[in-house]
């Protein structure tokens, strides 16, 4: 079953990794944006055993804060490790060397030539539809068309794949598998907060937004090139587009902090995919996965 949890921080820890491998796909355990030696050896003892591999999934801004990182997330021997939202690209002789294979989103024909020629084993082209942090680049299907015209490794579909007939069209393209994000993140074995599953479970489609005020709220240093998509709230409402009068803002810095530390739902970011709608109840990784899978495979076979 070739598909992959997407290595959402603050989602993806060891659990939910260890169920969908169990399930028969690649599962990854994330470390986002607050990412650190600390937390991945927290989550790493929920694979030790595992009968199936497994891949870590790091953020490039991360990595170089706390170089250590990728050293423990190479001694934990995944089979994939993948890193990115950043322009260096060393770090994947580092990771092949390893024997492990290295991966990294890619949103153009030019990303992928580029990714490739830096020893990339596997790439991820991620539609502007996906939840969390991505380039504001084309919908899934023209980008996967576009990437696939220049693989030569396997490519991963990302984004707005949250029913079989999505997937089913991805592995029509071309696709080798995909990298599943929101349709896994209400299920029972993630990290989020009951109250980001009640989040998810209320959305609609059209609840999502494609925001910088967080992480300038929050004063994160993501690149400028990857907004977040999450769910929208008050403070989205406000911020999105007045960024740059957030930055000066320390009253609003402060008061998003505390609803934060608060664990304020109405405030609190929930990354979130267009096809929030279809996750529609909590349940366990492997029933999302069969039903994806059984559904895909049986509507390409006829």
């Amino acid at each position: 079953m070739p598909l992959v949890n997407a290595p959402m921080g603050g989602v993806a820890g060891g659990r939910l990794a260890a169920a969908v491998t169990a399930a028969g796909g690649l599962g990854m355990i994330g470390m986002g944006s607050a990412g650190s030696v600390a937390a991945l050896e927290r989550e790493l003892p929920h694979i030790r055993g595992l009968d199936g591999p497994f891949g870590i999934g790091l953020v490039d801004w991360v990595v170089a804060r706390e170089p250590r990182l990728l050293e423990v997330a190479i001694e934990a021997r995944p089979a994939l490790i993948s890193v990115s939202f950043g322009a260096d690209l060393d770090w994947a002789a580092r990771v092949a060397d390893a024997g492990i294979v290295p991966a990294t989103q890619v949103y153009s024909g030019q990303d992928a030539r580029r990714a490739q020629d830096a020893g990339i084993g596997v790439l991820v082209a991620r539609g502007v539809e996906g939840g969390g942090h991505g380039a504001v680049n084309a919908p899934l299907l023209p980008l996967l068309d576009e990437v696939l015209a220049v693989a030569t490794v396997p490519v991963l579909a990302a984004g707005g794949i949250g029913a079989p007939r999505d997937l089913a069209a991805v592995l029509r393209a071309g696709a080798s598998g995909a990298w599943l994000g929101t349709c896994l993140a209400a299920c029972s074995e993630s990290l989020l907060s009951d109250a980001g599953r009640r989040a998810l479970l209320d959305a609609r489609g059209t609840d999502t937004v494609l925001t910088r005020a967080y992480d300038v709220g929050m004063e994160l240093p993501w690149p400028v090139r990857f907004p977040a998509r999450v769910l929208r709230t008050g403070f989205t409402d406000r911020w999105t587009g007045r960024e740059e009068e957030l930055a000066m803002d320390p009253v609003a810095k402060h008061a998003l902090t505390a609803a934060l530390a608060a664990n304020d739902p109405a405030v609190a970011p929930i990354d979130a995919g267009s096809r929030v709608d279809l996750v529609t109840s909590v349940e366990p990784a492997a029933r999302v996965l069969e039903r994806l899978w059984s559904g895909a495979t049986g509507s390409v076979a006829g």
